[in-house]
């Protein structure tokens, strides 16, 4: 496909999305942008939140990861199910009875100022991570096979994305988003099942005979259970699944926002039990995707050297192709519709919740009145693309390994103390020194990031899955329930 004929197809889906912010966003105030007026339809919610789950990162990483962990991945997916309605029947109950727009004002009515400053900070920093690194990834598609012929720099390239991002953002927030994400959850799905039928199709396998002949390709594995050692042992991707989707979705201002956008708690629970029997079955999808594009490049080896010549990266798989393996038109453009629909449904909501978190956590725009905060909602609306397109341009300098698994890395470290933060306060009735946990919340990443490095050599060989997000908030636990036995003199609760 020819860089104009790509970037046309981008300008087009932009100029729909912003279509339907305009008519999401007539009339809209500072509650439409944060919580919907809490009037979104449970099962619009559910189908769009599968868009902002999957993200740009699970489209082209996941179908790569298939040459080296098979789909193993699945393990994590079982896990996922049994977060989610941990999600449901736990978390959702609290901030539906606490009736909070960010969810980390709970931390606030229960440990203190401090700690709900901690946890909101937390939650800013892995997002920005997270949303960097899932625009990142779209940003380098665009580079490689657009802007690179025109000499235009990744910055500019970046630059692009965000403001297009900003654009179908900036009045309706959340209210806007639900549906933007619905649509985009449609491309993605439908390129999703284009491809894997396109493929079935030159390779000449019928539908109900795809299971066997990814598993005659040696392919087909979903559980590793020989060595418990290993980063992909069965059970610490169950745990792992389990844990991320609490922290990553249940602790996640992103995430609930929409969840806190449904009318009543009932209908929320129906949207998230919905939500994680369908995303078990999308992510099985992408990964039968991957096995078909390693067959198709055990049939036609002449199409590794295309693959090579876009940097042989496993992120870069499926856009070769579908970009460069002249299989139509027809390809190319459903590719470039689910990659920008996976990709803009996780980052748009990134923004609309970053923005959302620190107004209300950070600046306390609640207690201005409705212009005041429509003006500052603004402001950081802005800044917090500014610090996007930074971070983004960081990323681009060190993106030495598949994107997926940096996200989760980095999410095992910044999402354990708001898991062990929120569990201690659900689980317990203990109070602690809440000018101090800031410093505990700093530790405990600290101490798993040193455990991580040397857990072959310290534990014969050892070496931590997804599990480690579970044990990073098992530490905060720990931490805090060791800080619930300090008892602070009146000059420090003076100075608190």
């Amino acid at each position: 496909m020819s860089p104009i004929l790509i970037l046309s197809v981008f300008l087009t889906y932009f100029l729909v999305l912003i279509g339907i912010s305009y008519l999401t966003s007539r009339g809209a105030n500072n509650e439409t942008f944060f919580v919907g007026n809490r009037n979104s339809k449970w099962y619009l919610v559910a189908f769009g939140m599968i868009g902002a789950s999957l993200s740009g990162v699970t489209f082209i990483s996941i179908p790569g990861t298939i040459i080296g962990s098979k789909f193993t991945y699945m393990q994590m997916a079982i896990g996922y199910i049994i977060g989610y309605a941990i999600i449901a029947f736990v978390l959702l109950p609290i901030y539906y009875r606490m009736n909070l727009t960010s969810i980390y004002t709970y931390l606030k009515d229960r440990f203190g100022v401090a700690t709900y400053k901690t946890g909101a900070s937390f939650f800013l920093v892995s997002r920005v991570i997270g949303a960097a690194l899932r625009l990142f990834l779209v940003a380098d598609i665009l580079q490689v096979f657009v802007f690179d012929a025109w000499n235009i720099p990744f910055f500019a390239t970046v630059s692009f994305s965000i403001l297009m991002i900003w654009l179908y953002t900036f009045r309706g927030g959340i209210k806007t988003i639900i549906w933007t994400d619905s649509l985009q959850t449609l491309f993605m799905l439908a390129s999703l099942l284009f491809t894997i039928y396109l493929i079935c199709t030159n390779l000449d396998i019928s539908v109900g005979s795809i299971f066997k002949e990814i598993d005659n390709a040696n392919l087909g594995n979903w559980f590793q259970t020989e060595d418990g050692n290993a980063k992909n042992y069965w059970l610490k991707g169950i745990l792992g699944g389990m844990f991320i989707t609490i922290g990553m979705t249940g602790l996640d201002q992103d995430m609930m926002q929409k969840n806190l956008s449904c009318k009543n708690i009932g209908e929320a629970k129906k949207n998230m039990m919905t939500f994680s029997i369908i995303l078990f079955f999308v992510n099985l999808a992408f990964l039968v995707m991957g096995a078909l594009l390693f067959m198709y490049l055990y049939d036609n080896p002449d199409s590794v050297w295309n693959w090579m010549e876009n940097g042989g990266k496993a992120d870069r798989l499926f856009a070769t192709f579908a970009l460069d393996e002249g299989l139509g038109l027809g390809i190319g453009i459903i590719f470039l519709l689910g990659l920008t629909a996976a990709a803009y449904s996780s980052a748009d909501s990134a923004l609309t919740a970053l923005t959302t978190s620190f107004c209300i956590d950070i600046l306390n725009v609640e207690k201005k009145d409705e212009a005041a905060q429509k003006k500052t909602r603004m402001q950081v609306h802005v800044m917090m693309s500014i610090v996007l397109l930074v971070t983004i341009l960081i990323f681009s300098a060190t993106a030495d390994q598949s994107i997926i698994w940096k996200l989760f890395g980095w999410a095992n470290l910044t999402y354990g103390p708001l898991l062990g933060l929120f569990f201690f306060g659900i689980l317990t009735k203990k109070k602690v020194y809440d000018a101090a946990v800031p410093f505990l919340c700093i530790l405990s990443p600290v101490v798993i990031y040193i455990i991580n490095e040397n857990s072959k050599a310290w534990f014969g060989g050892y070496q931590f899955g997804f599990e480690l997000l579970g044990i990073n908030g098992l530490l905060t636990f720990i931490f805090l329930w060791i800080l619930s036995y300090v008892k602070p003199s009146k000059n420090q609760v003076a100075q608190s």
